[in-house]
């Protein structure tokens, strides 16, 4: 696993700690309490090149946010600069209620990747890359009693309870990416974020993590989704951010399929974007692979 790809444990700036002042518990109406995240006037660079410009995203507690937009739009970017691993040049960013710099709880978020493999270098069996996620509760050492039953629970969750010893080189791509939702989940999180947890997924495992997400979501848990389109997931969305060009042109329902992107393979697009209907036509549409940003 690489450093950076942190799924609720330390990011380079931060520590397990305090928490900062928290919303209001599993249960309670969505979008209520102290907002899980505030992004205001977000600015961030990669490479020199602007990719996120006056980005603003506020997410509360229980609300389950889909970010949407084509390649290089910005909403990757959006979700890594919310876990610390894209800097922000301008703007501010509160986790929970806590500005940025000053946020220590990180075993609260749990994130998801955009990636295609859950094993690395390093020969691991499913349980021990799902057993990484509680690294955000304590100090490195042996699991204790809690963490393992917090290991299985999450096996369990996502369906691979029964593949825990096998090496996470022989599983499929969609195995693959329920053992690093499960990584997530194993830190407990109150806020899971995933970056197209549906990329290069067959549909029997897309049904599996959708039915894993029903779950979360029922339990009370904040979730915010970066994807391409909505496809099984839609039942679940209560809210659509719609990136461009690295700025927000929609924030409101969720996109509804119109004329030919109401077809098989083609993304949403929601006909009721304001003065901006233009680019967020640009940023929902021909998008078909995964994007860096």
């Amino acid at each position: 696993m690489q450093p950076d790809q942190h799924h609720g444990a330390t990011p380079p700036h931060g520590k397990p700690g305090t928490p900062g002042p928290a919303p209001e518990g599993p249960g309670a109406p969505a979008g209520t309490g102290v907002p899980v995240i505030s992004l205001t006037g977000a600015r961030a660079q990669l490479g020199g090149k602007p990719v996120l410009r006056d980005v603003d995203l506020t997410v509360r507690s229980g609300e389950v946010v889909a970010v949407l937009g084509a390649n290089g739009s910005g909403k990757s970017t959006t979700v890594r600069a919310v876990v610390g691993l894209v800097p922000l040049s301008a703007g501010r960013l509160e986790l929970f209620g806590t500005p940025l710099a000053r946020f220590r709880a990180w075993h609260r978020i749990g994130y998801v990747p955009q990636r295609t493999t859950a094993h690395s270098a390093v020969p691991s069996s499913v349980r021990e890359v799902v057993a990484a996620g509680r690294l955000a509760r304590h100090r490195l050492g042996p699991l204790r009693r809690r963490d393992r039953a917090a290991v299985d629970r999450a096996l369990e969750t996502v369906g691979m309870l029964e593949r825990a010893r096998d090496g996470v080189a022989t599983l499929s791509g969609g195995q693959q990416q329920r053992v690093l939702i499960a990584r997530a989940l194993a830190g407990e999180p109150d806020l899971l974020i995933m970056d197209e947890p549906m990329a290069g997924v067959d549909l029997a495992n897309q049904r599996v993590l959708a039915e894993t997400l029903r779950g979360q979501v029922a339990q009370g848990r904040t979730v915010v989704l970066v994807l391409h389109e909505l496809g099984p997931l839609a039942p679940l969305i209560d809210r659509a951010v719609v990136l461009a060009d690295g700025r927000v042109v929609h924030d409101g329902p969720p996109p509804e399929p119109v004329g030919e992107h109401a077809l098989p393979g083609h993304d949403h697009v929601h006909p009721h974007a304001g003065a901006t209907a233009d680019a967020a036509d640009r940023a929902v549409t021909g998008a078909t692979t995964p994007g860096l940003l």
